[in-house]
C-alpha cells in the first residue's frame, strides 16, 4: 500500500475508534479498541521512536476527543509501539526486517497474524485496565474486564486488519 493510502486508512480507523469509544459503551466490562493493531501495522521502515511518537499522538487524540481521561490510551499505546518490532520479530521472524517489507495476513499466514495482533492487544489491554482502575476496583472486576476486553478487542482488530495490512501481491 502506498504511504498516503495507509495514513488515510489510519486516520479513518482513528475516527472509527473515536466513534466507538464515544457512542458504543456496551458495559463497564468491555473496552473496545483497535488502536493496538493500528500501531502494529505501522510500516517497519518507521523506527521505534517514530512509532512511539505516532502512538503517543494517536492515544492523546483518542483520549482528548472521546474518553475524557487524558493520557490513558497514550499510556497503554506507547508500550505497544515500543514492543512492535520485537513482536513482529518473534512472530514473523527477522526476514521482514531484512527485506524491509511489512506483514500481511495472506503472505505471512493468518495464524501468525492473529498471534501478533493478540500480543499487541494483550499489552495494551493489560496496561489500560491496570491504569484505569487497579487501585479502586477489586481484582476479579479487573480480571474480568481484561478478559472480555481482550477477546472483543482482538476480534474487532482482526476485522480491521485487512484494510491496514493488505496483500500487495496480485
Amino acid at each position: 500500500m502506498r504511504k498516503s493510502g495507509f495514513w488515510a486508512v489510519y486516520l479513518l480507523l482513528l475516527l472509527a475508534q473515536l466513534l466507538l469509544s464515544s457512542f458504543f459503551n456496551i458495559s463497564p466490562y468491555v473496552m473496545l479498541s483497535i488502536l493496538p493493531v493500528m500501531v502494529l501495522c505501522i510500516s517497519i521502515r518507521v523506527g521505534t521512536t517514530g512509532a512511539m511518537l505516532i502512538a503517543l499522538v494517536t492515544g492523546l487524540v483518542g483520549d482528548y476527543l472521546s474518553e475524557g481521561l487524558i493520557g490513558l490510551n497514550a499510556f497503554a499505546l506507547v508500550p505497544v509501539a515500543f514492543l512492535r518490532n520485537p513482536i513482529i520479530s518473534l512472530v514473523f521472524g527477522n526476514e521482514l526486517f531484512a527485506r524491509k517489507e511489512d506483514f500481511s495476513p495472506r503472505r505471512n499466514g493468518m495464524w501468525k497474524t492473529v498471534l501478533a495482533t493478540a500480543l499487541a492487544q494483550a499489552v495494551f489491554t493489560l496496561l489500560y485496565v491496570w491504569a484505569d482502575g487497579a487501585a479502586s476496583n477489586p481484582f476479579w472486576f479487573d480480571a474480568a474486564r481484561f478478559a472480555v476486553s481482550f477477546v472483543a478487542g482482538t476480534m474487532l482488530s482482526l476485522i480491521c486488519l485487512p484494510s491496514l495490512a493488505p496483500d500487495t501481491r496480485k
